[in-house]
């Protein structure tokens, strides 16, 4: 009796908070639950990674930091560009436009691809004017590490273009399982292929270079297998996505591009406080990465609902259900504050076994631990008002204005306070950590506010 009433009493639950006209808790939960066990393998094997790779010493890891922090600026550029893809394939979902839904498909992954294309070839071309403008400081060793490793993920953009593109398109019309298949076949092979050569064969950079071109491609291709044979809905052709549709391009880069246009002057903020850090020394360096790689262990769960609130917002925005976008994206925010709360209870207590994963120097383990407990507290009100509300907007058409406000807080206010409080007051990498959380709170305080308005949803992507 005790069960079937709690069962009863968690249906309401859900179904007042977790439903509305364009889908029920049921299909949100089966769109969450392959997301977020794809960003727990995404986020568990890069910290395995690390863990990896810092078995060939601090000057490996720091480079590795350092040109990932490149690397993220760069692929963001392009995963803009694939949301652009999913905001369009979603609302063209939600609207029952069945052949737009693949046009918008074939759209999003030629435009993505040529996108990566371009700006691999411009960064090998300009690998070390690049390294020497943005780390030029750091130690001999550790920009040599750092020159090789840009070469080698640079040649591996095309192949993980294609797959964000065809996942975009696969979360976009709520087939998250099978997005998930491709992202654990691209992340399981590059572990596997990271412990062989690197652990095994002791091949340091070069090894982790060849793993992350061959599992991306070989993933690269089982997307474009699965888009062209195996799902019959999209109905979409390989000779399609060859062809540019200027049209669909249009619609695409109207979100992609703005997102990209954030992505690029934010990321470029965090590789500016990456350089005060670079400065601070090599030890500095190893903090924030192994801070950085725990700290993302701990927004697993709030980065999953970030991505499944673009399928969840854009759908609903596609019937034009306003009050059911409203109502979904007032529930994930609470729930992404939820989850920092349990994540953080149940890392701190692991915190030195954890980090010990790092192999960090005894110098900085304490300094680690001040930094994740920090940032642990301060995202549990900060992080969903200043990722998730971004989001939920931009799937309304509403690019333009969340990648302003991003690009604004960003160099006003993380920028500017990371220097004061890293580098001309006391506080190093911890001052930097500060900065961001407070650039959080001011950014998803604007965010809400344009929540709370009507402007946000007026935008018009798809036609009735």
């Amino acid at each position: 009796m005790v069960s079937a009433a709690r069962k009863a009493s968690t249906h309401r639950f859900l179904d007042r908070h977790f439903s509305g006209q364009s889908m029920d808790y049921r299909q949100i939960i089966a769109l969450i639950i392959p997301i977020l066990i794809d960003q727990a393998f995404i986020i568990g094997l890069n910290l395995v990674n690390t863990a990896m790779i810092s078995s060939s010493g601090v000057a490996a890891v720091s480079a590795v930091n350092m040109v990932d922090s490149l690397n993220i600026f760069l692929i963001n550029v392009f995963v803009a560009v694939a949301t652009g893809g999913t905001v369009v394939v979603a609302q063209y979902k939600g609207s029952r436009n069945d052949a737009m839904v693949s046009k918008a498909s074939s759209g999003s992954v030629s435009s993505v691809l040529l996108l990566a294309l371009a700006i691999s070839l411009l960064i090998i071309a300009l690998h070390s004017p690049t390294l020497n403008l943005l780390f030029g400081s750091a130690e001999a060793d550790v920009f040599q590490n750092a020159k090789s490793y840009l070469i080698g993920s640079s040649l591996s953009f095309c192949g993980i273009a294609i797959v964000e593109a065809v996942c975009g398109v696969l979360r976009g019309i709520g087939k998250s399982r099978a997005s998930l298949m491709l992202s654990l076949i691209m992340n399981l092979t590059y572990v596997a292929l990271n412990f062989v050569l690197i652990n095994l064969a002791d091949m340091g950079i070069m090894g982790m270079n060849i793993s992350v071109n061959v599992s991306r491609y070989l993933a690269a291709a089982c997307a474009i297998y699965y888009l062209v044979k195996m799902d019959e809905s999209l109905r979409v052709r390989l000779r399609d996505m060859l062809q540019v549709n200027w049209t669909m391009l249009k619609k695409i880069l109207s979100i992609g591009m703005p997102f990209a246009a954030e992505q690029m002057f934010f990321n470029g903020g965090k590789i500016l406080t990456q350089i005060f850090i670079v400065s601070l020394g090599t030890y500095a360096i190893a903090a924030n990465a192994i801070s950085a790689s725990l700290a993302m262990v701990i927004q697993i769960p709030a980065n999953a609902l970030s991505i499944a609130i673009v399928t969840v917002v854009g759908q609903c925005i596609g019937r034009r259900e306003i009050e059911d976008a409203r109502k979904l994206t007032r529930s994930f925010l609470w729930l992404s504050s939820a989850t920092f709360v349990v994540m953080g209870l149940l890392i701190l207590p692991l915190y030195h076994p954890l980090v010990s994963l790092f192999h960090p120097p005894a110098e900085i383990v304490d300094e680690i631990f001040t930094i994740v407990l920090i940032n642990t507290i301060a995202q549990i009100p900060l992080w969903a008002i200043s990722f998730i509300t971004p989001s939920a907007l931009r799937a309304a058409g509403d690019a333009k204005y969340t990648s302003v406000v991003s690009m604004l807080s960003m160099w006003l206010f993380r920028v500017v306070l990371g220097y004061i409080l890293g580098v001309v007051l006391p506080f190093g990498v911890v001052g930097v950590w500060l900065a961001m959380d407070i650039e959080w709170g001011i950014r998803g305080l604007i965010f809400l506010r344009r929540f709370r308005g009507t402007k946000w949803y007026r935008h018009r992507l798809v036609e009735d």
